[in-house]
């Protein structure tokens, strides 16, 4: 009898326990995929997709990324593709993502590579607008130097800041709208911006959006090509779960009066806007410059449900004719970020590198940002050619 009982109470435990592993299993969580549209690549120019990037996890190296595609290379942490002019064309892109229990998401999007001779010598001015990102200069230069080799296009950059005295923009080279801290609302509304104008020219009283002064100061006038705007940033960096749907419901109103302006002066600009890309891949870096004030993880969540937002926005109703530029694939958060090396702590003086700058990339980053930029306008013109 007691042999009885004690049978039943273990084959009681050994079902317990199988139904407590069922419910965790049922527990996790869907991964979702955040793909663009298209993946735009050139000839000559590297384009990349890094994992991490497309996927809102805590730790990618868990999963599995399975790229089906007929260009590039399968990599650990990234797709990779150098294209030749021979790989020329349109291209399904395809990735399945795998767990330890089988398969989680999958999706796909196209591989565009466009080419580069077709609009060889090609007049085209171009406005760059955005915040510290662009005001560092660094992707502006990158555009401009592949709009010269491989692009061999006769570009002209529209704005009043660059690399010249007091960050001002050199005559017949690189040129932009960039500055620190700002967000759709400061180009929109602010005192600084120059694409408004004052009464009186006194900037403490409310001023009036008037893009047709800005180009008649810098721009002869005429109406740019090619309009770029990153922004977003510092728009969505301090929001929480609980609020960055208020908050982005707040961005697309700003967004919408910045962008009817430029739609209204300039009705034939191609005007692409970026979604905006991921921070360095470590808190490491964020502790670095916000100490405990934001984590890598919550400035994740908060880039990652604004890009997906903007791309419902002009999904649903685009009548602005706005292009989006997948700026978030191609950005090495891992390498391409700034590094620093100092002690592993106050009682270790070996030393370790860790990245040290949570939202602003290294030279390599900024000129990624560059490649994508270029790669979207290679697309775009060529897609006016035919």
């Amino acid at each position: 009898m007691r042999s009885s009982v004690l049978l039943a109470l273990v084959l009681s435990l050994m079902t317990s326990c199988v139904c407590v592993q069922k419910e965790a299993v049922a527990l996790q969580p869907e991964l979702e995929l955040f793909l663009p549209e298209v993946i735009y690549a050139v000839p000559g120019v590297e384009m990349n997709v890094y994992f991490d990037n497309l996927v809102r996890v805590t730790n990618p190296a868990n999963y599995v990324f399975d790229v089906n595609c007929p260009k590039g290379r399968n990599d650990q942490m990234r797709w990779r593709f150098l294209p030749t002019e021979k790989d020329i064309g349109t291209y399904d892109w395809n990735v399945r993502v795998f767990g330890q229990n089988g398969l989680l998401a999958q999706g796909g999007c196209k591989l565009v590579v466009s080419p580069l001779n077709t609009v060889e010598s090609r007049p085209l001015s171009i406005l760059v607008v955005g915040d510290s990102l662009t005001a560092a200069t660094a992707y502006p230069e990158r555009i401009f130097a592949l709009s010269k080799d491989p692009g061999k296009l006769a570009m002209k950059m529209i704005g009043s800041r660059g690399r010249g005295p007091e960050r001002s923009a050199i005559p017949g080279g690189v040129a932009h709208e960039g500055y620190g801290g700002w967000t759709w609302n400061s180009f929109a509304t602010g005192k600084n911006s120059k694409f408004l104008q004052f009464p009186e020219g006194d900037n403490t009283k409310p001023g009036t959006l008037n893009f047709q002064a800005f180009l008649d100061q810098y721009n002869d006038g005429k109406a740019p090509d090619v309009i770029t705007v990153m922004l977003g940033i510092n728009d969505i960096f301090g929001a929480q779960d609980d609020n960055i749907e208020s908050k982005i419901t707040a961005i697309f109103e700003k967004m919408e009066v910045l962008l009817t302006e430029f739609r209204k002066v300039a009705p034939e600009a191609l005007i692409g806007v970026a979604l905006i890309p991921p921070g360095a891949g470590s808190q490491d870096a964020f502790g670095a410059n916000y100490t405990c004030g934001q984590t890598r993880w919550q400035y994740h969540k908060n880039q990652r449900r604004y890009n997906a937002a903007l791309t419902a926005k002009f999904q649903a109703a685009n009548p602005l004719n706005i292009s989006l530029v997948p700026v978030y694939i191609n950005l090495d958060c891992q390498n391409n970020y700034p590094q620093l090396t100092s002690e592993v702590n106050h009682g270790n003086p070996a030393k370790i590198t860790r990245l040290n700058n949570g939202v602003h990339p290294s030279t390599a980053g900024y000129n990624q940002i560059g490649d994508t930029f270029f790669s979207w306008l290679m697309a775009q013109l060529n897609k006016e050619k035919r």
